[in-house]
């Protein structure tokens, strides 16, 4: 949870430093557009627990607690799919079996199955989902949880973290060159943002373009 604050606290960073060497008005203008998206994420993140309630929590649990790392994920439409196989599950009450969703999060905790506690959080979720239209199931030997998705489109990751991971693999950001530290940031909000953000990218680009032909301007941005 403090990793994702942290992360989403450095892009804003950036963003504020790309802000600084920024000229041109349509692309200060999305700047500012994904600066405010980011302080938005930043506020919407699950507060920290409070020490003393965690630890009352844990002392109530009992046993002691596993973390689950193993898990498989698919996606209709409507919804995201996380299967967890716990043998026996199945065999527990029902209120052994708690999920707590945020519209970026889930928390799932499996309370005193054969004599353990399981537990698995996933922070930054890639888009937002719907708290009252997500749910968990239980079946046999396994927990389902089904995220539902505020707009039906298709995920490519779980959190924001696996897609910049992925995206880091790929290529390496360089901001040596604020023009093509430019360039790398309006690639990735194109990339994640919706579709007025798209539109406003497209039309900087075009005219961006055009001015440059006219040799209003000698860089691209």
């Amino acid at each position: 949870m403090a990793a994702a604050r942290e992360e989403l606290q450095k892009d804003l960073e950036e963003v504020k430093e790309l802000l600084t060497k920024a000229t041109r008005k349509r692309l200060r203008d999305v700047l500012m557009a994904e600066k405010h998206k980011l302080e938005l994420e930043i506020k919407n993140q699950p507060p920290p627990k409070p020490k003393d309630a965690a630890e009352e929590e844990k002392s109530s649990l009992g046993g002691y607690t596993v973390k689950i790392n193993n898990y498989g994920w698919d996606q209709s439409d409507k919804f995201i799919k996380i299967y967890i196989s716990l043998n026996g599950v199945q065999k527990l009450p029902a209120e052994n079996v708690q999920v707590n969703f945020t519209e970026r999060s889930f928390d799932l905790l499996v309370k005193n199955l054969n004599g353990k506690n399981y537990t698995m959080t996933f922070n930054n979720l890639l888009k937002p989902i719907s708290v009252e239209g997500s749910s968990r199931k239980i079946k046999t030997d396994m927990v389902l949880v089904m995220c539902r998705k505020k707009r039906e489109e298709k995920w490519e990751c779980l959190t924001q973290v696996e897609k910049e991971s992925k995206e880091k693999e790929k290529a390496a950001y360089d901001t040596s060159d604020p023009s093509e530290g430019l360039m790398n940031l309006l690639k990735k909000m194109y990339a994640e943002g919706d579709d007025e953000m798209k539109r406003t990218i497209n039309k900087a680009w075009v005219e961006s373009r055009e001015k440059q032909s006219k040799g209003d301007i000698p860089m691209d941005i």
